[in-house]
Order: structure tokens, then sequence, then C-alpha cells
């Protein structure tokens, strides 16, 4: 039987304050959400059509041009035509950008390890095994998708 404390409740209520505390520790290059996790998704996958981005994102192809124009003025990234279809555009991430996303990712990661650091040694071993284990589940459910 689940303890109140281990409820699903409880620890999505845990993690959604772990992604906040984390998201806001980021603040190289003054980036929204949206931006910031378009450029990590750039960053982590290399070039995207842009209705690809948009798709992954969970946005609509309008309003991924228009994020796409916001970074592109940033000079974060670049759009050009995809060599394989005309009609398509790709979106790539240039080097400005991607020493703005391994910022982010560094500031994240500092954020991170320094609230592992409060933690009993006993607590920290637990963080260690489970975040693992739970991407690890995550990718599995992709792959299997």
């Amino acid at each position: 039987m689940e303890s109140a404390a281990g409820s699903p409740e409880k620890l999505m209520i845990a993690v959604e304050q772990l992604v906040r505390h984390v998201r806001h520790s980021a603040t190289a290059g003054g980036l929204s959400t949206a931006a910031s996790s378009t450029l990590a998704r750039l960053g982590r996958e290399g070039p995207l059509r842009l209705t690809e981005l948009a798709r992954a994102e969970g946005v609509s192809q309008p309003g991924m041009t228009q994020l796409v124009g916001r970074l592109e003025r940033a000079g974060l990234v670049t759009r050009g035509a995809d060599r394989t279809d005309g009609r398509g555009v790709l979106v790539e991430i240039t080097p400005t950008g991607l020493a703005v996303f391994r910022q982010r990712r560094a500031e994240r990661a500092d954020a991170l390890r320094e609230l592992i650091k409060e933690l009993t040694e006993p607590e920290q071993r637990a963080v260690r095994l489970a975040l693992p284990a739970l991407a690890r589940a995550i990718e599995e459910r992709r792959a299997r998708d």
C-alpha cells in the first residue's frame, strides 16, 4: 500500500516543483520556456523540419514559425530550404544558439546539484537512482510507441 507521501499525486507535485525550480534557474539568453525548449530540442537532435519541430513541441505550425523567427532574429537558429524537399523549411541551431543551450543546461544542472546537496546521503542515493530510471522508462515507452 502506498503511503500518502509516496502517492502519485504527491510525487507529481514534487516533480512539478522540481521542474519549475530547475527551469527558472536557467537565465542565459533570456528565453521564454517555449523558446528554451525549442532551442534545446535542436541542440539535442540537430536540424529539424519546421513541421516536425512544431509537432514535437506541441504547437501549431504558425506558432512555431513565429517562434523560429524570433530565435532567428536573435541569431540562435537559421532556417533554410530542406535539401530533400525544397518545399520544407529546415531549422538549425547556430553556434551562438548552441552556446546558449549549453549554458542553460549548465545552469539547470547547477540548480539540481545544489538541491541534491541539501538532501541526506540516503536521499541523494535515491534521487541518483530514481531519476535515471524514470528517464530510461520514458525512452523505452517512446521506442514502443
